[in-house]
């Protein structure tokens, strides 16, 4: 049985889609489609802008969005999921190449959620830091312990969790952590405090967007972050979403219970490799690649 994962921020990188751009005219097609939509050229910023450029959320969440569903799309006949899911912001890419999400109503989603989280980085500063070397419980234990907004954002395997949280929370969290035996603590260069409490803005705003979006039922089921278990009713993917925003990315676990149900294949649609570098950290005993087209 075979997954397809869709990875998150971080993985954009300059020059992301330009052979799909050059090489397929239907590629072309969905690429022109999303300029229309956006009112601005993102493939222009994908191919030839500066990682500056490529980093500012309102442009890379559509970005990565755009190269994983256009490299689903170039698949063809070769897509055939069992399961999908997607890493945070993979989420709605994972929606719309499972036939869940219209292409453009993804697009629109993915651009509001962009524009809402940079809103709500830039209202109140706030941070992420990767932390290395602990078990989830005791890094959980000790963000209790600590007197500011500080929580689990990604579980991303084992001894390897993302924390969010103020900026002298995240610093009191990374010094904590250091002392309780963490190999490290690595403080992140993201805009802001994502998969937290600092998001309730951006999820309020979210919120109706996905409501009066029209989602239907997909080929497959997807895992979903919020709460790491497998889901095909497009209601209750519509409520995970909106929770998704303010709530941890669970991507250990969302693994875990793939292969429970006897996943033996992951493949990784979109830029980079980070998904199935954390897949074989969670299972050796796994297969996981890139897509090919």
């Amino acid at each position: 049985m075979k997954a397809y994962i869709f990875p998150g921020q971080g993985a954009q990188y300059v020059g992301m889609g330009k052979d799909l751009y050059e090489n397929s005219r239907s590629a072309k097609e969905l690429f022109e489609k999303a300029n229309d939509i956006l009112k601005f050229r993102i493939n222009e910023i994908m191919f030839d802008g500066t990682d500056e450029d490529l980093r500012q959320t309102k442009v890379t969440q559509p970005a990565i969005f755009l190269h994983s569903v256009i490299l689903a799309n170039q698949l063809g006949d070769d897509f055939k999921p069992d399961v999908v899911a997607g890493h945070s912001l993979g989420e709605f890419s994972a929606l719309v190449a499972n036939k869940t999400l219209s292409f453009k109503d993804g697009l629109k989603l993915v651009y509001k959620r962009a524009l809402a989280m940079q809103k709500a980085c830039e209202a109140e500063p706030s941070t992420m830091a990767a932390i290395i070397g602990l078990d989830d419980e005791t890094v959980e234990n000790i963000l209790k312990s600590i007197d500011e907004i500080v929580v689990p954002a990604n579980y991303n395997c084992q001894g390897q969790l993302v924390i969010s949280g103020s900026i002298k929370g995240i610093e009191i969290a990374c010094e904590k952590l250091k002392n309780a035996g963490a190999r490290r603590a690595i403080p992140l260069k993201v805009g802001g405090a994502f998969h937290s409490p600092f998001m309730e803005s951006a999820r309020v705003e979210l919120s109706d967007a996905i409501k009066s979006t029209q989602f239907s039922e997909g080929i497959c089921p997807i895992y979903q972050n919020v709460t790491g278990q497998s889901v095909n009713d497009p209601e209750i993917i519509k409520t995970n979403l909106i929770s998704q925003l303010t709530s941890p990315v669970r991507w250990t676990q969302i693994v875990q219970n793939m292969i429970a149900t006897g996943i033996k294949t992951f493949i990784e649609v979109g830029p980079g490799n980070v998904l199935q570098g954390l897949v074989k950290k969670i299972d050796r005993t796994v297969a996981a690649s890139s897509a090919k087209i």
